[in-house]
């Protein structure tokens, strides 16, 4: 995906995993917690039922599916646009 769009989401089926990733858990990357400084975090976009997104990150062991579910949201707009390229009416359809 190039840039996350308004109109991407709204062609997206509720649920679907938009884009997922690893990063560092660092001041440089996606800085979650203290603890752990330069492990890799995974990180997946989801899109939710009403064209709105958010992005879930956890430790790399744990895998996609617990990351879904017990991961931490991504609630800093610097961090969404370090992770996701998009559009500031996707932007906008964050669910914080």
């Amino acid at each position: 995906m190039k840039k996350l769009t308004l109109q991407a989401l709204k062609d997206m089926k509720p649920g679907n995993i938009i884009m997922s990733g690893e990063i560092e858990n660092s001041p440089q990357g996606i800085y979650m917690t203290n603890s752990r400084v330069g492990d890799t975090l995974t990180w997946v976009a989801k899109r939710g039922d009403y064209h709105d997104w958010a992005i879930y990150v956890g430790w790399k062991e744990w895998g996609l599916q617990r990351v879904l579910q017990n991961g931490d949201k991504v609630s800093s707009t610097d961090n969404i646009k370090k992770l996701i390229d998009c559009d500031d009416e996707a932007m906008n359809m964050y669910r914080f």
